[in-house]
């Protein structure tokens, strides 16, 4: 087959380096934007946090040609001596704008804690090692989820030390009288046997409970509790109580701990919206319209080596550098401000969309509401409106929500009207939690309560709902 050469013509869309950093910034929360924007300042010399200086420091320079080296570039369009306008409106302001220091917690891990209570045992130094194994395979619950023989191999191959699988359960056995009781379970049974033991006292409740946890276990998670008396021979109100004193075990046990020792971090809304007198306003959070400037400095720089650029090699490649940064510089901040200008652009829009709730705090006057919806009214691509309302939250009259708890999807009513599908999430929620807990409210009795209010919904729907609200199926909620 003959080789030929013939021309082509074709149509590609792609993204500039701006469109991309403009695309991470709106991605970007307001509490780590200060983070985004401090790195960018240490990693380019030419951006510098703070207002433009008014004063133009550059009357005591001598005048240049501005034709000179016109071939590479335009001098003038690095020495910008504009202030820059992006941030020029009052209710931009943030009452805690200052406040840039976020508290982080300082707790110890864990792991941590329960090491520290190794060191009040009497343990030689191969047994605290094990012991140190242990504690290192705990799961963030508390739970040991590594077999024995997991854990030899791990000694054998990391610490040179042979141990047995006896040695390690007898290990196991000294970590599960660590503090909080529970941890170095291998199950959910364990773990509350653990802990109900160290509540034995001669009560017979507690004794009730232990018994349950040991031998009618099963019965226990299927809330099978008349199986549960019949074999035990007890009263409701013995069982009762029984169930009573497992309530209180924590199936989590290394939760508490671990929860305590994270880094939380503040939530720091986007937007702050406010209704007064029937009017709502809407602005942005300080912190998202910093101001930043490009370095005077950089720009003394540029005239200067701009001077030898035409003469000396070095110089044009300083030239080269310093355009670089500088341009890098004024991408940054025009980034910033149409982030700033995006941002503000989409909240209007759900402000507008959803004012009806924002007016009355009414959750069930939530309109439907798809992101298509909104990119529609702003004329922005969907991708866009995602990524402004992922991570961000708006303060409201009524507290602090994020921006994802406004979309939802539609539901047809008997007369045709749409509504939100968290309206019928709320009447659930509120129905599961006013029923007879004696005699739930199955899935298929929730579909008629529904379809009585004139909702037109399947039992699979409501059984979706359900689920999405973390509430059990009806078996699982019920209660003696």
């Amino acid at each position: 087959m003959a080789l030929r050469q013939q021309l082509a013509q074709k149509l590609e869309q792609r993204l500039s380096p701006q469109q991309i950093q403009l695309m991470k910034l709106l991605q970007v929360p307001t509490m780590e934007l200060d983070q985004r924007i401090k790195q960018e300042i240490e990693e380019n010399p030419a951006l510098e946090e703070g207002g433009e200086d008014q004063e133009d420091e550059f009357d005591n320079q001598e005048e240049h040609d501005e034709d000179q080296d016109q071939e590479e570039f335009d001098l003038s369009d690095y020495l910008d001596d504009d202030v820059a306008d992006y941030k020029t409106q009052a209710n931009n302001q943030s009452k805690d704008e200052e406040e840039r220091v976020i508290p982080l917690s300082g707790e110890k891990s864990f792991q941590e804690r329960l090491t520290e209570q190794l060191h009040l045992l009497y343990l030689d130094d191969k047994q605290f090692s094990i012991a140190e194994v242990v504690i290192g395979n705990l799961d963030e619950s508390g739970y040991l989820n590594r077999d024995l023989e997991a854990i030899v191999d791990d000694l054998a191959f990391s610490m040179n030390l042979s141990v047995s699988e006896d040695e390690v359960l007898e290990i196991i056995s000294l970590v599960q009288e660590l503090d909080p009781a529970g941890v170095g379970a291998r199950n959910l049974q364990e773990c509350l046997l653990l802990q109900i033991k160290r509540k034995q006292g001669g009560d017979i409740a507690r004794y009730t409970a232990m018994k349950i946890l040991e031998d009618y276990f099963e019965e226990f998670t299927k809330k099978h509790y008349d199986r549960i008396a019949k074999k035990l021979e007890i009263e409701e109100n013995d069982l009762k109580e029984a169930l009573d004193e497992i309530l209180k075990l924590n199936p989590k046990p290394g939760g508490s701990s671990r929860e305590s020792a994270k880094n939380y971090q503040q939530i720091i809304p986007d937007f702050m919206l406010f209704e007064t007198d029937g009017r709502i306003e809407l602005s942005l959070n300080g912190r998202n319209a910093p101001e930043l400037k490009v370095s005077k400095d950089y720009e003394i720089m540029l005239r200067k080596y701009a001077e030898g650029a035409k003469t000396s090699k070095s110089d044009k490649e300083a030239v080269s550098f310093v355009r670089q940064k500088l341009d890098s510089a004024k991408w940054f901040i025009d980034a910033i401000k149409q982030r700033q200008q995006t941002l503000l652009l989409t909240m209007n829009a759900i402000m507008n969309y959803q004012k009806s709730y924002f007016l009355s705090g009414d959750e069930t006057k939530l309109r439907p509401m798809i992101l298509k919806d909104i990119a529609d009214v702003v004329g922005l691509d969907i991708s866009t409106v995602s990524r402004v309302a992922n991570s961000k939250y708006v303060q409201t009259n009524f507290g602090i929500y994020s921006l994802k708890y406004f979309f939802s999807e539609s539901l047809s009513t008997e007369s045709g009207e749409e509504v939100s599908t968290r309206e019928v999430k709320k009447i659930l929620s509120e129905a599961i939690e006013n029923e007879d807990k004696k005699n739930p409210l199955t899935d298929e009795k929730l579909m008629d309560l529904l379809n009585e209010k004139g909702y037109n919904i399947a039992r699979r729907t409501v059984a979706k709902y359900r689920e999405q609200l973390n509430l059990p199926v009806a078996r699982m909620r019920k209660a003696l």
